[in-house]
């Protein structure tokens, strides 16, 4: 069965990912020092790394035996570079996700993330300023 999270970001549906994130998700880069937390943040890095990567696909999903922890393999492209990834998920008592934990490699790749995100990161912050402004939740 494939996670609703999983659905919505291979249909590219960011409303869907939005609603499918708890209002306090704490979510880890691969790129950053510290995590990300919030609602507004959070989809808004998803939205970046939706613009970032190319060719990006799931290629497994994992899940845990209590139903709320998930890890979905995946594969993209960042410029030049091949990515491989995971994207581990915890999902609260509500099946909303509430931990996102992403972890990237080759180091190359991963640079080349960094790299990337970094040119998105003032837009990122203004889309997650904006979506809290609206009232669609904290950052």
């Amino acid at each position: 069965m494939t996670h609703p999270f999983r659905a919505a970001v291979e249909a590219d549906d960011h409303d869907a990912i939005h609603a499918l994130l708890s209002e306090d998700v704490v979510f880890t880069s691969p790129v950053a020092f510290r995590p990300y937390r919030g609602r507004a943040i959070t989809a808004a890095v998803v939205r970046g790394v939706s613009r970032v990567f190319e060719d990006f696909r799931y290629v497994r999903e994992f899940s845990g035996a209590d139903g709320r922890d998930h890890a979905l393999v995946f594969e993209a492209r960042v410029g030049d570079r091949e990515i491989n990834g995971c994207d581990l998920l915890h999902t609260d008592g509500e099946g909303r996700v509430d931990e996102l934990v992403v972890m990237v490699r080759p180091l190359s790749a991963a640079t080349a993330l960094a790299e990337a995100m970094g040119a998105q990161f003032d837009r990122i912050a203004r889309e997650a300023r904006e979506e809290e402004g609206a009232g669609r939740g904290p950052v």
